[in-house]
This record gives C-alpha cells, structure tokens and sequence, in this order.
C-alpha cells in the first residue's frame, strides 16, 4: 500500500505592523514589514496574494507556528487558522507590504483583527502566490470583481499599458465603498452599488449586458461564488472563450462562514471550474 508524500510546511514570513489606514469605511489598509520582510518571497502576478495565520493572543503562541506540533497539543478550537487574502502593493525597495481587508463589525477572523490592528503588531504570512498578469497581447481587458477581489483589480489596473482598453465592473455596498483608482484613459470603470441587493447580481447582471469590444479578451473575475457561476456561463457559453483567456474564482461565498466555504471548495457546490 502507497503511503501518500508528507507536505512540507511552507515557510512562513513574520513581519510586524507599521500603520493603518481606513479607506472606507469597510475597508481597512494594514502596511508591514520590518525585518523579517527579507525573507519575502517574489512572483510576476498582480493578483498575488498570502496566507494569513491568526492565533489566539491569549495562548501567546509565538511564531513561525508549527501547525502539526500544535495539533498534538491544542484543541481544534485554539489552532491557528489561515485566510487568504490579496495583497494591494508590495515595496521590496521599502521591505513593506500592504493588504486591504474588508470589514463587517465583529465577523470572521481577520477583518476584526485588521480593524484593531497597531504598529508593532505581529503579521504572520505564506506566500506569495498568484495566477494572473495582464496580458500586454490582448486587444483588451475586462474585470469583474466586488470588494473581496478589488485589491487584486486595482493592482492590475496600475500594470497596464497607456494605451490599453478595457472594461472594469467593480460592485460595491453604497457610494462610500468607493475608492479612487489608477487606471489607462481607455479603461471605463463601472461602480455598481448594490443598495440591500443580493451581492453579485449586480455584477453578473452588468457584464451579461455589456457591450463587448471587437477582438480577443483577456478576463479577470473574482468575487461571490454564486455570481463567478454565472459570470462562468457568460464567458464560455455565450461568449466561447478559451480557459486561457480566463482567470475566474470565487473569493467568498453568500452565507458561508470562511472555514465552511473552504471546504466545500472539494464538493460540487465549491466548484466554479472543472
């Protein structure tokens, strides 16, 4: 009988909290470095993005955390846990990083600690990892994403070209959800605010309904899961586009804790892709 591989931890990167900054208010910037930022590691993506391990500051664990050690030792309910999360800038000069979190009151795990995070507070990350780069061969470029994934799209949107054209539906609570944003004069930029609507019908509503340029497309489309299923149907039914053309993920789902939308990424209701 085969015994499968032991995976090797990933190594994590420790680094300690310089400043924050509200951007609206449910979105909070945490910047970090210090020295540990040396051993940060580097990709050409601009969606790259780190695991997070948050731990219980009471337990005074301290880090890098052995998660199979702990195993041995905690309770399930005291493990570190992990969320993945993009990051909106990294300064390699500065030795610094930045990442957006969204906020809502006292749920989940990383928006509360974002939303009281101080200078001199311990950030502990894996990574980074990534899968997309705007493709400077495309005619032109569409995004589709709602707040989850709008660090990842604000990232893109400043590697583009000058000249490059393009579409940018990005759906938001309300008017003060909105941010400023860098991006070519060709790429319109669409705020959809949805007001108590379900979160992605609007998304997935605008983009069916969009006016699509002439010429080959290259996509990025992050958000609700439920809506990244529609949107999937947009982009290769309707629209028969190649995988390649596409990077398509659900960051969350409506009615989903994070750990319970984890793990159902194993089970068909999780699946946006074959």
């Amino acid at each position: 009988m085969s015994v499968a591989p032991v995976r090797k931890p990933k190594p994590q990167t420790v680094l300690t909290v310089q400043s924050t900054e509200w951007l609206t208010p449910a979105m909070v910037r945490v910047v970090a470095g210090g020295e540990g930022f040396a051993a940060f590691g580097s990709n050409e993506f601009t969606d790259r993005y780190v695991k997070i391990h948050f731990a219980r500051p009471e337990l005074g664990l301290v880090p890098p955390y052995d998660h199979q050690a702990l195993r041995e030792t905690l309770d399930p309910a005291d493990l570190p846990v992990t969320r993945t999360y993009t990051l909106r800038w990294v300064d390699y000069a500065a030795q610094r990083l930045a990442i957006d979190f969204v906020v809502h009151g006292d749920e989940g795990r990383a928006g509360p600690w974002a939303a009281k995070a101080q200078p001199g507070d311990t950030l502990v990350v894996t990574g980074p990892g990534g899968g997309y780069a705007p493709d400077s061969t495309a005619d032109w470029h569409l995004f589709a994403a709602d707040e989850s994934a709008l660090p990842a799209v604000a990232a893109a949107l400043e590697t583009l070209p000058a000249d490059a054209v393009g579409l940018a539906f990005i759906e938001v609570g309300d008017d003060a959800d909105r941010q400023d944003l860098t991006a070519p004069p060709g790429v319109d930029l669409v705020w959809l605010y949805r007001r108590g609507t379900t979160a992605g019908t609007l998304l997935a509503a605008a983009v069916r309904q969009a006016q699509w340029r002439s010429g080959r497309v290259q996509v990025f489309a992050h958000g609700e899961r439920e809506a990244m299923k529609q949107l999937r149907d947009v982009f290769f039914v309707e629209h028969g586009l190649s995988r390649s053309q596409v990077s398509l993920s659900g960051y969350w789902a409506l009615g989903r804790t994070e750990d319970r939308f984890q793990a159902e990424k194993r089970e068909p209701v999780g699946k946006i892709l074959d």
